[in-house]
């Protein structure tokens, strides 16, 4: 399972009185879930991604509102896209208690400590940092991209293992929260560009930035991929990480062949371990060469080498 939420502070944590909240929930193919996805945050302050089924390609949305608020609004937006798209998933309703809803999110998101380096924390922790790590202060609100994802500790695991090659130009494709941008920006001492298809992680991700005081470091830039025309300006890279899907990776392999500077390292993860070796042989064949696979529990991070 693999999961993104909107960084979106919902409007009814700093309430004066906890509200009656409901989570919705439908799932669609891949495919339309940008659509269902842009319906559902028309009338709520966030919304969740949660892979299916890696087979069939379907995602399960999930998103938190006010119980009875914009009804009106939300059947017009699905109506809308169902339309569309000819898809008529059901959409699934649930209460949700709201009173301890954020303390126990924040409960739920201690500090992370990651490889010998690295330490993620919560914006609601009170207690001093360790100074003996490298700290990254993140929203507790951020479902994908706060440490506690075994793709993510194994892109920081890789960072730490190839530190040592010094990189100079660096690109995180798909940076979500920046937490892997921010973690190589203040590991490194070098700028980073940042890039993600979804606008509101572009937002966040120079958010956080700024909040870990690594604002002139970080360059976040929305756009698709490698078709986005600042990825190619500042191209050949040294360290590209790229923690993604399975199957966009694959899609993307002779690209980042193409954009990877010889000798250039690429850490590449999102994936289950049963999805590695196809990913693996999708970027052997366009000459990268696999150097170390990491697991964290399910999930494997891959490091690849472009030879000289």
């Amino acid at each position: 399972m693999k999961a993104k939420q909107s960084p979106i502070a919902p409007s009814y944590i700093g309430s004066r009185h906890a509200r009656a909240l409901e989570t919705l929930s439908i799932v669609v193919e891949e495919v339309h879930v940008p659509l269902f996805e842009q319906a559902l945050l028309a009338v709520c302050d966030t919304v969740g991604m949660f892979e299916e089924d890696d087979e069939q390609r379907f995602w399960r949305l999930e998103a938190v509102k006010e119980r009875g608020k914009n009804e009106e609004e939300l059947e017009n937006s699905l109506a809308l896209i169902r339309a569309m798209t000819g898809v008529d998933a059901p959409l699934n309703r649930q209460n949700t208690e709201a009173e301890g809803w954020l303390a126990r999110t924040q409960e739920a998101f201690p500090p992370q400590y990651v490889g010998q380096r690295f330490c993620i924390r919560g914006t609601h922790l009170q207690d001093e940092p360790f100074s003996n790590r490298l700290n990254i202060t993140l929203d507790a609100g951020i479902a994908f991209g706060s440490g506690e994802h075994g793709s993510t500790r194994g892109c920081l695991r890789a960072l730490e293992m190839i530190a040592h090659r010094k990189p100079r130009h660096i690109l995180d494709m798909g940076c979500g929260s920046g937490i892997l941008a921010m973690a190589a920006a203040r590991l490194l001492h070098r700028p980073v560009l940042a890039v993600d298809i979804e606008p509101w992680s572009v937002r966040v991700a120079a958010s956080n930035a700024r909040l870990n005081k690594l604002g002139p470091l970080l360059d976040c830039r929305f756009g698709n991929g490698w078709h986005t025309m600042a990825v190619r300006h500042n191209a050949p890279y040294d360290l590209v990480f790229a923690n993604i899907l399975a199957r966009p990776l694959c899609r993307m392999a002779k690209d980042l062949a193409k954009y990877l500077a010889p000798n250039g390292t690429a850490i590449l993860a999102g994936l289950l371990n049963t999805q590695a070796r196809m990913v693996l042989v999708a970027h052997q064949r366009q000459g990268l060469i696999l150097e170390r696979q990491l697991k964290e529990g399910p999930w494997s991070t891959l490091i690849l080498r472009k030879p000289a």
